[in-house]
């Protein structure tokens, strides 16, 4: 066949050590049908500071595949909520092999169509609290690329018609495809004719929604005469591929002719009639492809030399064993994102005769619902049952609905189907099934009534049991109950929810409670944070800022939590501005005017910036540098002029704060933040007692010398100013002046 490649790739993206799915990078790709291979190229680089990061350390970075929907992992071993139904993935892990870069490959051959969706983070870390700006950062880009490899124009076979293939020595197989409407309950394709120079040397093979594989559905023509190969409860509305693969080392020219039959459930008797006025009829896509050009219009399809097609008897070969019920639609009602509730027509109670299923369809919308929670919940009506000892059985598959004919099957699996079972009677009547990110399309549940016997469930007689049916989704499980929040989440134009767990709470509903925090610890956390800041006495209102941040049910906000967080930081950003302001001694009010604005917007811009807390700082001891050293050049010795004051105010202070600043900086984690930033609290607060310059005592007031008369010029000088005090009331009083 031809093939066509096609590129994809995606922009990188800075990865995070895992702490919740929330922290993960979710990326989305589409494989288009008839792909036969796709290649992910995986790469992933190391950056410190804008370069490479050679001196960065090796962490594994863990990729997780997924069809139809992202991946529900769990690197941390957490445990899921009751009711979860977890859906599996692919996963590997990336190495380094080279300093600042390194490159993994993953294929897949013959991937499912549709959506795709990977998810990469690094391990989880310590949780240390870093400093933004204190030294650069190694951020880990992961970048991946898509190659797929298609056919196109494969042969497409209509159900009733034969199609004649000659397969010449240096092919090793021919490849099919057959649409499957719905309402079709078997689907089987024959190979007729075979000639070969050794019988019938061939394979047949068959998959739904992409080619086949080597474990794919097969049967050996050479065994089985004649080659049938028949599949029940197929997935509707889907393309079903048929590859005829020679055997190896068989030689010559094979000849054949294959044709496919599909059963109908609704007659189970009969096959589906060899023409169908349109394409709509079989709710087939109108543009579908086909070898030869050919199309599916209002006039049977045309006979070639090489594919020559005739229709066959309308009766099925083999009786089907499955019969179709009527099945009961849902109403969808968008009440928010990932907020719909499914309702049932003359619901919510439903009845469940005893001598067939109730069957429904749920319909997720594709990329839009796959973000979500699918929940279910099933009650039982006991009051319905009679005194009877009856079991209602719901069976939740995917794409097709199952609904077997054996009354005493309690299964929802089937060789080729996989689906959920849900149980309520008498004793248990509450049955609930979450499944977080479910993968899109039509959703069957089929609820069955047996009856308990000695000899196991039998057919129930004269009950019909009633049944609360509940369907909706939901962004979260729980809204991720009391210890988390649900967060609405977009990468590109695809969005998504996952829950981010507080203090110590994990899981994916965080309900984990292995290391959770206990309410006396974070009672005390909470305590010690807002406590320490009685240090700072008039923004002690404002202290309650961290009686808002804590996680856990130790919280308490007196008004919005950014509003809280701005005055906490600007209070203590200002705290330091004026601390130094007011040691350099400088009266005007503009600068401290001037401080508050420039401090504001360096908030606003970026409240978590190291430079937010240095540059304030760094220009304010600036001022008072000059300030001193204009004062010490003036008076030709040292300022402050005593060795006390050095001794015993400023370097004690200096010290305590830069204990302080060190602390905040390096040793801060998430586990010890509480008394860490305590610490920090009391230190800062303390060394602002021994920086601010003493106020001047009452009994040193020195009154004005008297004024000489006479031509000059008038010296004023600052009593105060030389003893290293403030007190501008005072200063003004007992200035001597001079001329």
């Amino acid at each position: 066949g031809l093939f066509v490649t096609d590129y994809f790739t995606r922009t990188p993206r800075k990865l995070s050590p895992f702490r919740s799915f929330a922290s993960i990078e979710l990326f989305h790709f589409h494989i288009p049908e008839d792909t036969v291979i796709a290649v992910w190229n995986l790469i992933t680089f190391k950056e410190q500071g804008g370069t490479f990061g050679d001196q960065c350390p090796d962490r594994s970075i863990t990729v997780y595949f997924r069809s139809g929907a992202p991946s529900v992992i769990n690197p941390l071993h957490t445990h899921f909520p009751s009711d979860t139904a977890v859906p599996g993935s692919f996963a590997l892990t990336l190495t380094w092999t080279l300093p600042n870069r390194t490159t993994g490959v993953f294929n897949i051959t013959s991937p499912l169509p549709g959506d795709w969706f990977l998810a990469a983070h690094l391990p989880k870390d310590e949780g240390k609290i870093s400093v933004k700006g204190l030294y650069e950062e190694c951020q880990y880009l992961f970048q991946p690329q898509l190659i797929v490899q298609r056919l196109v124009n494969i042969a497409v076979l209509y159900p009733g018609y034969v199609t004649e293939q000659s397969m010449a020595p240096h092919n090793r197989s021919c490849l099919y495809k057959v649409f499957v409407p719905s309402y079709t309950s078997r689907v089987l394709v024959e190979v007729l004719r075979c000639r070969g120079a050794a019988g019938c040397p061939l394979w047949l093979r068959m998959r739904a929604k992409a080619p086949p594989l080597h474990n794919s559905t097969a049967l050996d023509c050479r065994e089985h005469a004649p080659c049938q190969l028949a599949l029940d409860l197929p997935f509707w509305q889907h393309w079903y591929y048929v590859l005829v693969e020679r055997h190896p080392g068989a030689p010559g020219t094979v000849s054949f002719q294959i044709t496919v039959q599909l059963t109908d459930c609704s007659r189970p008797s009969l096959a589906r009639p060899p023409f169908l006025p349109s394409s709509a009829s079989m709710n087939m896509p109108h543009s579908f492809g086909s070898a030869g050009g050919m199309v599916l219009g209002d006039s049977p399809p045309p006979t070639s030399p090489n594919s020559t097609k005739r229709p066959l008897p309308i009766s099925s070969t083999m009786p089907a064993t499955e019969r179709c019920w009527p099945i009961r639609p849902t109403l969808r009602n968008e009440l928010d994102t990932f907020s719909v509730h499914f309702y049932i027509f003359f619901g919510p109670n439903v009845s469940v005769p005893p001598d067939r299923p109730a069957v429904f369809v749920i319909n997720l919308l594709p990329v839009l619902d796959s973000g979500g929670v699918l929940n279910l919940e099933l009650r039982l009506n006991v009051s319905s049952l009679c005194g009877e000892n009856v079991t209602v059985f719901g069976c939740l598959n995917h794409e097709v609905p199952l609904t077997s004919s054996d009354n005493a099957s309690v299964t929802c699996e089937t060789e080729s189907l996989a689906g959920f079972l849900l149980s309520v009677n008498a004793t248990a009547s509450l049955s609930r099934l979450r499944i977080p990110y479910p993968q899109t399309g039509s959703w069957y549940l089929s609820l069955r009534s047996l009856c308990a016997t000695e000899h196991g469930f039998e057919p129930c007689t004269n009950v019909t049991a009633e049944v609360y049916l509940r369907a909706y989704l939901s962004p979260c499980i729980n809204d991720c109950g009391i210890y988390g929040q649900c967060k609405l989440l977009r990468t590109n134009n695809y969005l998504y929810a996952a829950c981010e767990c507080k203090a110590g709470w994990n899981g994916w509903g965080c309900t984990d409670n292995a290391e959770a925090f206990t309410y006396g610890f974070q009672l005390l956390s909470t305590l010690l944070l807002c406590l320490s800041n009685v240090m700072f006495v008039p923004p002690v209102a404002i202290a309650f800022y961290h009686a808002c941040d804590q996680p856990g049910i130790v919280v308490f906000c007196i008004m919005d939590y950014d509003v809280l967080q701005f005055c906490d930081f600007l209070g203590s950003l200002m705290s330091v501005w004026v601390t130094v302001i007011a040691m350099a001694r400088l009266q005007p009010v503009v600068l401290y005017l001037l401080g508050a604005m420039l401090l504001s917007m360096a908030l606003q811009m970026d409240r978590h910036g190291l430079w937010n807390l240095l540059g304030p700082s760094l220009f304010a001891l600036g001022i008072m540098a000059i300030a001193w050293t204009a004062r010490s050049i003036r008076r030709r010795h040292c300022y402050p002029p005593t060795w006390k004051r050095w001794v015993f105010y400023l370097c004690p202070g200096a010290l305590i704060a830069v204990a302080a600043v060190l602390l905040y900086a390096f040793v801060e984690t998430e586990e010890n933040y509480f008394y860490i930033h305590s610490i920090w609290h009391l230190l800062i607060a303390g060394s602002v007692g021994f920086l601010l310059p003493p106020r001047a005592k009452p009994s040193g007031r020195l009154g004005p010398l008297p004024r000489r008369k006479g031509c000059g010029y008038q010296l004023c000088v600052n009593e105060q100013e030389e003893l290293g005090l403030v007190d501008p009331a005072v200063a003004s009083i007992n200035s001597i002046c001079t001329s």
